[in-house]
């Protein structure tokens, strides 16, 4: 006999996650100014749920969220990236802001430094726009904002400013894939690329890895809702991408990530033209050694085996990542 759901997507769940229904189910978006979804996303982060912990800081007030962040828009950086998928960066690079924090406390972050450390600069909204459009006139293919969602406020608000005054390139939506529905529907209509992570299959490795157990449910409906707004993965004669979704998969040791049920969600929820980046590059960064699973790279065999099941799914579009020939 299977185990009992407990007010869970996932049966082997003992978590008493949320379960979240979209399928069949319109989610209706009213069309918006500019100041209407700055408005209602400045409203969402003090008291704050920007994102699914809801955990209510009042951000404006000077209180940190989970996230570690108040109401000050904070940056790390802005610079042309030539390390995403090949669509993204282009011959160019990429556009990339990365914020400062997240919403997710992964133990093996490699961006740990500004993620979870908070190292980054305060700026305004208008600087940023600024930063945007000096990306755009180096020849970046997109606008690539990684990790902006507790931040969303400020920077939709930069994105406005930087329209205003000329920035046409496409935004790609890079995330963590732990996104709260309310807050992408404010967000339909101005992310023309969304490219989130699908981390976890499991409740138990999202809570002891991310510190958060309700990852699955939670990622699956994000998923839905983004491939709802923007569609399959397009692009130009050149492939660039110019719309759609294209989802990460992180592979991790010892299969903790559940690499086969992620990637058959992905092709029975989402479709088999859904165009997913199999990533290889686990290391035990950050806190990572502190856990035994986590304390090693993948080995090849692990990676094989994500490819092999990528294609019994009768997935169609992979970006895959070369193995060293130094076999490392």
């Amino acid at each position: 006999m299977p185990p009992q759901k407990v007010d869970c997507d996932f049966p082997n769940c003992s978590y008493r996650c949320a379960t979240l229904k979209t399928a069949n189910r319109k989610l209706k978006t009213a069309r918006r100014s500019d100041a209407d979804r700055i408005a209602a996303l400045r409203a969402l982060q003090s008291p704050c749920r920007l994102c699914p912990r809801n955990c209510d800081a009042r951000r404006a007030a000077g209180v940190r969220g989970v996230c570690g962040l108040t109401d000050e828009l904070r940056v790390f950086c802005c610079n042309l990236h030539q390390g995403e998928e090949p669509p993204i960066t282009g011959t160019r690079g990429s556009g990339t802001v990365f914020f400062t924090g997240c919403n997710l406390r992964c133990v093996f972050c490699q961006n740990y430094a500004f993620s979870q450390s908070l190292q980054g600069e305060i700026i305004t909204p208008a600087e940023l726009a600024a930063r945007m459009l000096q990306l755009q006139t180096r020849g970046a293919h997109n606008i690539n904002w990684v990790t902006p969602t507790p931040q969303l406020p400020q920077a939709v608000e930069a994105l406005a400013i930087a329209r205003a005054q000329g920035l046409t390139i496409p935004l790609v939506y890079n995330c963590s894939g732990y996104e709260s529905l309310a807050v992408l529907q404010l967000l339909d209509g101005i992310v023309d690329i969304y490219l989130p992570d699908a981390k976890y299959a499991e409740c138990e490795p999202a809570r002891l890895y991310s510190g958060a157990p309700d990852y699955p449910a939670v990622n699956r409906a994000a998923l839905k809702e983004m491939l709802r707004q923007v569609g399959q993965l397009q692009l130009d004669a050149h492939q660039i991408a110019t719309r759609g979704l294209l989802i990460r998969h992180l592979i991790l040791p010892g299969n903790l990530a559940g690499t086969p049920a992620v990637l058959r969600f992905i092709a029975d929820g989402l479709g088999h033209d859904t165009a997913v980046s199999l990533m290889r590059q686990y290391f035990p960064a950050h806190r990572a050694r502190n856990f035994p699973a986590l304390a090693r790279a993948i080995t090849w065999e692990e990676y094989e085996a994500a490819l092999e099941c990528f294609d019994a799914l009768g997935l169609n579009t992979a970006y895959i990542q070369e193995w060293p020939d130094d076999g490392e």
